[in-house]
């Protein structure tokens, strides 16, 4: 193994070990969660069902994560370069759908004025 491989992999940990904590909350949590950062998250009465809506968010999360890791390590068989090409992709990709995703279940889960 060389530094670089070694380096980059401890990066890799230090960035995705938090976003699946991220996600391993989120799914554990009892009051709908936030997405966006600085945005407060609905309440509780403006959410249909709160646990589908945290685990969907929370394997939203995790599912990043362990997207990265396989990126990363799917990219290291092609070569150095290719796994930092691949996690970029990754990152710019995975954040686009997330926030699509995001949008699709608070269309989906969210209630509408004058819902009850």
């Amino acid at each position: 193994m060389t530094a670089e491989i070694i380096i980059s992999s401890v990066i890799l940990l230090i960035s995705v070990v938090p976003i699946i904590m991220i996600g391993i909350i989120q799914y554990r949590s009892k009051e709908p969660v936030g997405f966006w950062s600085g945005k407060k998250p609905p309440r509780k009465a403006q959410i249909t069902d709160v646990k589908a809506y945290n685990r969907k968010h929370g394997l939203m999360w995790i599912l990043w994560g362990v997207g990265l890791v396989f990126c990363f390590v799917c990219g290291l068989f092609m070569g150095g370069e290719m796994a930092g090409y691949l996690c970029m992709i990754e990152v710019i990709g995975g954040i686009l759908v997330m926030v699509a995703y995001h949008e699709k279940l608070n269309r989906r889960y969210c209630k509408r004025d004058g819902e009850k």
